[in-house]
C-alpha cells in the first residue's frame, strides 16, 4: 500500500488508483455551507420544521463543498421534485 509521491510538486503525493479502489468503502462527511448572517443561539434554540430562514446567499453563487471540513468542490443549489440539491459545478 505505497502511494507515489511523484506529480504535482505540490507536496501532495500521487495516490495509486488501486488504494483509491482499497479506501473507496470508507464513509466521509459531506457538507454544503450556505451563509446565514446574523444567526444567534436564540435563532438556534427557536428553529422548528417549515421554518424559512434568510440568507444572503444569491441563487447565482457557487457554495462549497466540503469532505470531512476540507473544501473539495463548489457546488449551486436546485429543486429536485420537492427536496433541495446541488449540483457539482467545479471540483478543486
Amino acid at each position: 500500500m505505497a502511494a507515489s509521491f511523484a506529480g504535482s510538486g505540490q507536496g501532495i503525493p500521487a495516490i495509486s488508483p488501486a488504494l483509491w479502489e482499497e479506501a473507496g468503502w470508507l464513509a466521509c462527511e459531506l457538507s454544503v455551507e450556505l451563509p446565514v448572517h446574523g444567526f444567534t443561539v436564540r435563532d438556534l434554540l427557536q428553529l422548528s420544521l417549515g421554518l424559512v430562514l434568510e440568507t444572503q446567499w444569491k441563487s447565482t453563487d457557487d457554495l462549497p463543498l466540503r469532505a470531512n471540513n476540507r473544501q473539495i468542490a463548489w457546488v449551486e443549489c436546485e429543486a429536485f421534485g420537492e427536496a433541495l440539491a446541488v449540483r457539482l459545478t467545479e471540483l478543486l
